[in-house]
């Protein structure tokens, strides 16, 4: 990556143009431009060109138009992300830092945001994906402009702003293969010129792609997901004063994740199991916020936003992952059902005090602060097949967080060329944690069931320049550095767990070329990893430790163009990230300390990550039909540090097709992903406190068509 840094960036857009048979196109076709991406990262509205950051930021447009219906997709749009269905969760990792197993006490690398309010846990994040602005997909860390410290990025998602004095309404339907049907609807309602409001919908539910041929009779794999949501918005004192409220409520119910036997002794059809044992997966939740945002003078801006979450898990699980193994002993570590509680209620606070205007020098100030209570049950009946009756194993906690941070940064320009940046953040946070109940023998009276806090406190920040060469070229070189939390762990006299950090050392640059028809970013980096933390088990129950030390090596680069009526799009990332130092783990497989060697592969880390796609718009009707293929390349990568066939997820290549008609304001499309029905491995599932681990396979093809119509505004 440093070669192709090296190059000057127009040359670089020259040589990948050439390639891509663009220069004929840009010759024969009708010129256009391409829109001004914003990106809204620094807590304001700014175009993706000016900003340091490696970042993807897709539209509703580019989302519709690349086949983005779900969180998980995103790792097919956006170099360098890596995300893994494990159970209740969904993990996210940014250049091979984020999440590799949950824990109750442990926190995600990668910050995930909507509408501007933190969603501080991994289970919650998947349920809100509709109706969206925006997604910006930001690479290294974060932690001087917002929220959250963090140490592999941030995911910014934004919904549609109210509009006011405007009435308007729109309906999506999709109807697939395996009984898919996602309907969403949403409506503005502007009421005045100062008070409006935007509500919105979805209903999407499909069968599983699994059989199970067990007599459990549930279907593991399953989609049943009810989400609304609604923002009103208020604006007074000639809009210096506005108010947003902001209401959600989600309902995914599921029969839990299809799991493959990796012993299956009954079929090697990955899309068959066999299960005795009911399955389901309940999780509901609502978030309320309340952001406000108060011009004191024309070039500086109070911010405050307040944030109310509650969610719940409920799960029960085939312990076995069959219909044949007989109940297990009292005592035994793998339970034939097993049943999970989680919940979390969380309240959220941040203030900020923003510059504004077109100054020569901007800056951020803000202040954070979380608290939540997390309690947590975990039971196992070893003597009942298929339902869950009573506890063999009973795990009971209750955890507490609290988190406190201030942050600022300032940009400014020391010549009308050359920009300075400066940021520095303070984070202290703190957990208590309750065991109530635990497995094993009663504990001796008097024992301290809550034992000693986990308190850490870190400061981080950024530091870099910028050289806007040309109001189509800019240089960036930054150095940033990231923390997450430490915690404690639930056995007692286990010792606590520290934070990680993560310094990452970042060079770039951003182009618009081809008289604003074409647009190349590039970045490549160094990051030093340190006390990674690692969720695994030891003795059938959650354990988290530091490893040594990681680092890593590698780079994106991101093109887009608009020829007439050609389109294209493509992306790449290269990693190379590995242990920097040997570490003594527990293996969650052989439930040993064994040790990593210094080479390994860090987890979740694809040395690849690709993206291509093309589309051609043609006059057709008085409207435009647009076919277009979309392929994505995501390289193998290991589910934990220790590589074995049931950590490994191969790589794979998936090419997805759609053909659309546009018109008036309505548009059908007719899609296909997976259009060569590839077989693939999406995660490897490990061995938890509830069940052994496993396979889930990636969907298999799916098609169908979508409609979407708009009315009013």
């Amino acid at each position: 990556m440093s070669h192709i840094h090296s190059l000057p960036a127009p040359r670089v857009a020259a040589a990948v143009a050439l390639a891509l048979g663009l220069a004929p196109l840009a010759q024969a076709a009708e010129e256009t431009t391409l829109e001004e991406v914003i990106i809204t990262a620094e807590r304001r509205e700014q175009n993706l060109q000016d900003i340091p950051i490696s970042a993807t930021v897709l539209s509703a447009a580019d989302l519709d138009k690349r086949g983005v219906t779900d969180l998980n997709d995103i790792q097919t749009v956006a170099p360098a992300v890596a995300i893994n269905v494990v159970n209740r969760s969904t993990f996210v990792n940014i250049r091979g830092v984020g999440i590799a197993q949950s824990a109750p006490t442990s926190n995600p690398g990668v910050a995930f945001y909507i509408d501007g309010q933190l969603i501080p846990h991994e289970q919650f994040i998947g349920q809100a994906f509709y109706d969206i602005s925006s997604v910006e997909v930001l690479r290294g860390p974060q932690g001087t402009l917002t929220g959250q410290n963090s140490t592999g990025g941030a995911i910014y998602v934004r919904t549609p702003a109210p509009k006011f004095g405007q009435y308007s309404a729109s309906f999506e339907q999709t109807f697939g293969n395996y009984s898919w049907i996602r309907s969403i609807g949403a409506a503005n309602l502007g009421f005045t010129d100062n008070l409006a409001l935007r509500v919105a919908a979805v209903y999407d539910d499909r069968d599983s792609f699994t059989d199970n041929i067990g007599p459990s009779g549930s279907n593991p794999g399953n989609v049943g997901l009810k989400s609304g949501r609604a923002n009103l918005a208020y604006r007074a004192l000639d809009g210096r004063f506005t108010a947003n409220l902001r209401l959600e409520y989600f309902d995914w119910q599921t029969d839990n994740n299809a799991v493959k036997n990796r012993n299956d002794a009954v079929t090697s059809d990955p899309f068959t199991i066999e299960e005795d044992g009911r399955s389901f997966m309940d999780q509901q939740g609502h978030r309320k916020s309340l952001e406000l945002r108060y011009d004191l003078t024309d070039n500086m801006q109070l911010r405050a936003l307040s944030s109310r979450q509650r969610g719940k898990t409920e799960d029960q699980t085939d312990g076995d992952r069959t219909a044949t193994a007989l109940p297990q002993p009292p005592n035994a570590n793998v339970g034939r059902v097993a049943y999970a509680r989680t919940g979390f209620k969380t309240w959220l606070h941040e203030l900020n005090l923003l510059s504004t205007g077109e100054g020569r020098v901007q800056w951020v100030l803000g202040a954070f602060y979380m608290h939540e209570g997390i309690p947590v049950s975990l039971l196992r009946d070893n003597r009942n097949t298929r339902d869950f009756v009573q506890s063999n194993s009973t795990i009971i906690t209750h955890a507490e967080n609290e988190s406190k941070s201030g942050f600022g940064q300032i940009n400014a320009f020391i010549s009308d060329t050359v920009e300075l940046i400066g940021g520095l953040r303070y984070s202290k946070d703190t957990q208590s944690y309750n065991r109530i109940a635990l497995p094993g023998p009663p504990l001796p009276a008097g024992t301290d069931r809550i034992g000693p806090p986990a308190s850490s406190s870190e400061w981080t920040g950024k530091a870099g320049a910028n050289w806007h060469v040309t109001d189509d070229l800019m240089y960036y070189g930054t150095i940033s550095r990231g923390y997450k939390a430490g915690g404690v762990n639930l056995t007692l006299g286990t010792p606590n767990f520290a934070p990680e950090k993560n310094t990452v050392y970042e060079g770039g640059f951003k182009s618009t070329l081809a008289d604003k028809r074409l647009r190349l970013n590039g970045s490549f980096f160094y990051s030093d990893y340190k006390d990674i933390q690692f969720s695994s088990l030891f003795n059938a129950l959650p354990l988290t430790q530091n490893a040594a030390s990681g680092k890593a090596v590698g780079g994106e680069l991101e093109l887009t163009g608009r020829f007439g009526a050609w389109g294209v799009n493509a992306g790449l990332g290269y990693l190379d990230a590995e242990f920097a130092k040997a570490a003594s783990i527990v293996n969650t497989v052989t439930n040993v300390q064994t040790l990593v060697p210094k080479g390994a592969s860090l987890p979740f880390s694809p040395e690849l990550t690709l993206n291509a796609g093309i589309d051609y718009a043609f006059e057709v009707g008085g409207g435009r039909l647009t076919p277009r293929v979309q392929w994505s390349h995501v390289g193998s990568q290991l589910a934990t540090p220790f590589p074995t066939v049931a950590t490994l997820v191969p790589s794979r290549s998936l090419v997805d097709v759609r053909l659309t008609y546009e018109r008036d304001n309505w548009q059908v499309e007719a899609f296909s992903s997976n259009v060569a029905d590839k077989t693939y491995i999406a995660s490897q599932l490990q061995n938890s406190t509830s069940a052994t681990g496993g396979i889930i396979y990636g969907a298999p093809r799916q098609y169908g068509l979508r409609a979407k119509v708009n009315f009013g505004d």
